[in-house]
């Protein structure tokens, strides 16, 4: 399958946003890592980073080229993951706590960093989170983390070792299963099945009239006004889906023909209403989102 399929049929302004994308391709990585542990999935992260980087391509012709690209993308970022945050509910602590004075104690990371660190942070209230991200993760300065989070250095040190004290005194909680209720999961099943089959009618009786499908950095719209199935006909290499867990979510997992076995390459999230399919959110040129997951679980086809 040609991936610019989805962009044949919507004009020239997508073709620049995915040069767009293409330029910034160093950092993708590094966004969706970010995004996915301040909010607590890879998916919700990577549907913050496709907020991120179109507001950042509706913004690139104020954007000053004699400074560094990438902490203003981050910048972007940390604000989005703030506004979904706030949507989801999740209340600042820090912010709303009594200011503390710029004195501290220094606390080391003492839980390690890098994978040990991400996991546990969402014990954390977001500003403590970022900090404690950028800081012992992604190796930002305190200047760079003040001004991505609009603190100032004081308030960055205050938050991390906050944070650092927090972590040090807490064991991760294990995350308990997502439920699921008999009626998605019975519409999720038939979906993979009807979908594995082609029989692309049969997948739009579980669909409403009026659904939305997001393919990830392709295509948001009516799913009706998508070539959504002419493009799983051609993709060009063998795939099947199955029920399964994204980081205990149940999800269905894109799976990928490799030499001898299949492999998760991606995933497909469904908003299911009654007996219907709302909302289709397609995660197939977004591999990197199962290979940022903790864990991925696969049922049977």
């Amino acid at each position: 399958m040609n991936e610019n399929q989805y962009l044949e049929n919507t004009g020239p302004f997508e073709a620049r946003y995915v040069a767009f994308l293409e330029t910034i391709s160093t950092l993708r990585a590094s966004l969706h890592r970010y995004c996915a542990r301040m909010t607590g999935s890879v998916m919700d992260g990577e549907d913050v980073v496709q907020e991120a980087l179109f507001e950042a391509y509706r913004k690139l012709d104020k954007f000053d080229d004699s400074r560094p690209i990438k902490p203003w993308l981050f910048r972007i970022a940390h604000n989005r993951c703030i506004d979904f945050l706030r949507r989801r509910g999740v209340r600042d602590e820090a912010d709303a706590a009594v200011a503390l004075p710029d004195s501290y104690t220094p606390a080391d990371p003492v839980l390690g960093t890098g994978k040990a660190v991400e996991h546990i942070v969402l014990t954390l209230p977001p500003k403590e989170r970022a900090c404690v991200l950028l800081k012992d993760v992604f190796d930002y300065s305190l200047e760079e983390i003040a001004e991505l989070v609009d603190s100032t250095v004081g308030g960055v040190k205050a938050a991390l070792n906050r944070a650092r004290t927090k972590l040090a005194e807490s064991s991760p909680a294990a995350t308990s299963n997502r439920s699921v209720s008999p009626e998605m999961k019975r519409v999720m099943q038939l979906y993979v099945e009807r979908f594995n089959r082609r029989d692309w009618d049969g997948v739009r009786e579980l669909t409403s009239a009026d659904a939305r499908l997001n393919v990830a950095e392709r295509f948001a719209g009516k799913f009706t006004d998508a070539p959504y199935f002419f493009n799983y006909d051609r993709w060009p290499w063998p795939w099947k889906l199955a029920l399964g867990e994204v980081d205990r979510e149940p999800v269905i997992i894109i799976l990928r023909r490799g030499a001898d076995t299949w492999t998760p390459h991606s995933a497909i999230r469904l908003d299911v209403v009654g007996e219907q399919v709302e909302r289709i959110m397609d995660y197939i040129h977004c591999p990197w989102v199962i290979e940022a997951a903790t864990t991925v679980s696969v049922g049977n086809s």
